[in-house]
């Protein structure tokens, strides 16, 4: 900022978001955000946009925004999975993957038309498991995989390969797995 500029209001808001960010390892709402800034929700979406604009590496997961983490797959094996079930079958789903040690980090879909759709899950454990399921259940909207017959994919991070083949094993048994 050139010398004697005074930040604008909306500059000031957004340096606020990057310090709550900052000083949180947990997402924050949009909602949260908007009560702590006293703006609407609206209002910090563009926000978040110009802050991505700004190259400033901000993920949107279920639960809010977080900075982007470079480090949380370091250390660990990936394997995206193709995957298919029924829609009451996501929380099965979720739970087998977190209870054999891997993290759903995101679900993608191959679009016919908008071509490779991704969004950030970060799914850790079995509560972040079930609280992605209630609010699946109380949104309006349709989860990401109903766009392509229920069709989709999550990129999986473990600590070791071994972990991964069982998740792999195990969905497959369960008939998610998609050929």
């Amino acid at each position: 900022m050139p010398a004697g500029r005074m930040m604008t209001e909306g500059e000031k808001r957004r340096m606020n978001i990057l310090e709550i960010l900052e000083n949180r390892t947990a997402p924050v709402s949009g909602t949260e955000l908007a009560g702590r800034l006293g703006v609407s929700r609206q209002v910090i979406v563009q926000d978040i946009a110009l802050l991505r604009a700004d190259n400033k590496e901000i993920m949107s997961t279920y639960r809010g925004y977080m900075f982007h983490n470079p480090d949380m797959g370091a250390g660990t094996c990936v394997r995206v999975f193709r995957v298919n079930h029924a829609t009451e079958d996501t929380l099965d789903e979720l739970q087998t993957i977190v209870d054999y040690g891997g993290k759903v980090l995101d679900v993608s879909v191959e679009h016919e038309l908008y071509g490779h759709i991704t969004v950030d899950l970060i799914i850790n454990n079995r509560l972040d498991a079930a609280e992605f399921v209630a609010n699946m259940k109380t949104s309006r909207d349709q989860p990401l995989k109903a766009l392509t017959g229920g069709s989709h994919y999550h990129t999986v991070a473990a600590g070791e390969e071994r972990y991964l083949q069982m998740i792999e094993d195990e969905l497959e048994k369960k008939g998610y797995i998609q050929h």
